[in-house]
């Protein structure tokens, strides 16, 4: 089993890449205040990878 944090790392680089390439693709030049930075995009790309990182609980079946 994958250990939490290289999982909450890697879900956190992949989010960082994809915000990269959505400013790539469909970033804007000026007055756009998500897409006009790249940095921006990245962060927001890492942060909800680390939101879809957490562990959630599972419910165990009752015997």
């Amino acid at each position: 089993m994958m250990n939490t944090k290289i999982k909450i790392i890697l879900f956190m680089v992949v989010g960082a890449v994809l915000g990269y390439s959505y400013f790539y693709f469909f970033g804007c030049e000026t007055n756009c205040s998500l897409k006009s930075d790249w940095r921006i995009t990245s962060l927001y790309g890492s942060i909800i990878g680390l939101i879809l990182a957490f562990p959630t609980k599972r419910k165990l079946p009752k015997e």
